[in-house]
């Protein structure tokens, strides 16, 4: 594709060589579209977005409270068995009365990292310390995940062996013992200086750098002994997509050490999901390789089929775990289109958790591929809105099981799931949507209550932290950085689609430093010295990717990359669609 240098006076854009002038590329970069997103509704009905950021801070103030009162009240205790280190830590309930759970129930160490560092995670990036929250150091308690007195030197989702069995998949079902490090990872780029993370973080990347080389590609195994270096077949699942999880940990870790090992091991766990003959997504590892592969491609050369991972993540054509993947259907007047879960179970079964854990690699994977912002910003307002029928104060008394028990919830804890048809004999006469919980199927002493999911509901800051309402009610700001970790320096940037039949004029507030605003997706700078409230035209069906850059910047233009200074704002400038 030709590119054009403009003469514009007075911008205060320079090439390499310091001559005035604007970079553009005469055409906007095309589209992708992925056929699972184009058959959801471009205006999903009825239509509200709630304020997950809001929701987020209400839910850390309450759970993180051991005063609370009230039935099923307070959902976090303290644990002083001390497992794999010699400190104090803590536990939160994986449900609302979850008769395993507490203190009182097997000296209180059965407790998951899905609910503990997913809900550090959550509140950490919605601006909450959880290093120093009222007193508690949250973030560095969390490393009694790390198991190191079974030698398996990896976080896992219970602190060690001897309460596996009650529930949560430890040492037998893989992504269990995985993602407990994607997650960990993540909230160890938010607290570099936290003691001790270190020497835990580069145990984690030896560890899945040794499975990935002893693997050699073959994932086809139920979970992996990473003490033994073995896998191992069991009645669950192949989890092949777990050489998703093992690729975004190690690159992770090369961004973090620059050790070439962990990119070796980045590029051979991802390539090893590439060389899948069939989707294998079986939880929630698939779409982190889509990230990886676009990260990648963008910094490294490297030229991943991006499309393939992410039709297998929307699709629904998973094998082995029978349709996984993201929902795409109308309940009786509901769009509940976006939802990630089961597109067969019961007439499909969608989950809060992993609804909210795949906005996070695939919000910031538009950044180092534009060509996808149109899907994923669709999807995104389509997500986004159905998310909050996972809350029984978001959903009418009569689309859930147990609206009378909802007080309990307190406004913060949801439904574990949205199903079509109740999969509990005495909630079957109830019109989907469904809002519902597995809890009861956990534990025949279970209550009610234990369909509200605790370990869910902490991960709502993913959304809080990427999602902000504009001007336009359904034109979503989705924050491009927030969830990229390990990223290199980046100057704010910004997600906006319209859905709507028309084009549409958003206006947002950019502060007070004069900018220059670069729009990724047209490839040209669309403004300069911008203050205050910015209005822009985003065109029908459409999305502007937005880059805010300081006006006194010096524009180049190197490998095909634009920068601003030493800052890339385009991976793809003068890429060919």
């Amino acid at each position: 594709m030709k590119y054009i240098l403009v003469l514009m006076i007075g911008l205060g854009i320079y090439s390499c060589k310091t001559e005035a002038s604007k970079f553009t590329i005469e055409n906007p970069v095309d589209q992708l579209q992925l056929s699972r997103v184009d058959s959801m509704p471009n205006l999903p009905k009825p239509f509200k977005i709630i304020d997950f950021n809001r929701l987020a801070k209400d839910y850390d103030k309450l759970v993180y409270d051991p005063n609370q009162t009230g039935d099923y009240w307070p959902l976090i205790w303290k644990d002083n068995s001390r497992k794999n280190f010699d400190q104090e830590t803590f536990g939160i309930y994986t449900a609302m009365g979850d008769v395993r759970q507490g203190k009182e129930h097997y000296e209180g160490i059965f407790h998951e990292s899905l609910a503990s560092i997913g809900s550090v995670l959550g509140s950490s990036l919605v601006g909450i310390d959880k290093s120093n929250h009222n007193g508690e150091d949250y973030v560095g308690m969390l490393k009694n995940y790390f198991n190191s007195e079974t030698k398996w030197n990896i976080m896992m989702n219970n602190t060690g062996p001897e309460v596996a069995q009650l529930g949560g998949g430890y040492a037998r079902d893989w992504w269990y013992d995985v993602y407990p490090n994607v997650m960990f990872y993540a909230v160890a780029d938010l607290y570099p200086k936290e003691n001790g993370f270190e020497p835990v973080l580069r145990s984690v990347a030896d560890k899945f750098y040794e499975a990935n080389a002893t693997l050699n590609g073959n994932y086809d195994y139920s979970f992996f002994n990473y003490a033994t270096m073995e896998p191992t077949k069991n009645w669950i699942c192949a989890q092949q997509d777990v050489a998703a999880g093992h690729s975004y940990v190690l690159y992770s870790a090369y961004q973090k050490f620059q050790e070439p090992k962990y990119l070796e091991g980045a590029k051979s766990s991802l390539e090893a999901l590439l060389n899948q003959k069939e989707n294998r997504f079986y939880e929630i590892l698939m779409p982190f390789g889509a990230y990886v592969a676009a990260r990648m491609n963008a910094e490294q050369g490297t030229n991943y089929d991006i499309s393939k991972i992410l039709n297998w993540t929307f699709d629904g054509t998973s094998v082995c775990r029978e349709g996984w993947g993201v929902l795409v259907d109308n309940w009786n007047g509901y769009d509940v289109s976006g939802i990630v879960g089961s597109t067969v179970d019961h007439g499909g079964f969608g989950f809060l958790m992993n609804t909210y854990d795949t906005m996070w690699p695939l919000v910031p994977m538009v950044r180092y591929d534009q060509r996808y912002a149109n899907a994923i910003g669709k999807w995104m307002l389509n997500a986004a809105n159905a998310s909050r029928l996972f809350y029984p104060y978001e959903i009418p008394d009569n689309h859930q099981t147990i609206p009378e028990e909802k007080e309990h919830t307190k406004g913060v804890i949801a439904y574990e799931g949205l199903i079509k048809k109740a999969h509990y004999e005495q909630y079957e006469n109830i019109e989907a949507p469904v809002a519902i919980g597995d809890g009861m199927h956990w534990n025949k002493d279970n209550p009610k209550v234990s369909q509200f999911s605790v370990y869910g509901s902490g991960h709502v800051g993913i959304a809080g932290a990427i999602i902000s309402k504009t001007n336009v009610d359904n034109i979503l700001q989705l924050d491009l950085l927030t969830t990229d970790f390990y990223k290199n320096k980046a100057y704010p940037s910004y997600l906006y689609y319209n859905p709507n039949p028309e084009d549409k004029e958003v206006t947002i507030a950019i502060g007070d430093q004069e900018l220059k605003i670069y729009d990724a997706i047209q490839r040209a700078f669309i403004a300069k010295k911008a203050t205050g409230n910015f209005t822009f035209k985003i065109g029908k069906e459409n999305s502007s990717l937005l880059v805010l850059v300081p006006q006194n910047t010096e524009i180049s233009e190197k490998n095909g990359k634009l920068y601003a200074n030493d800052i890339i704002i385009d991976y793809r400038y003068t890429y060919t669609n």
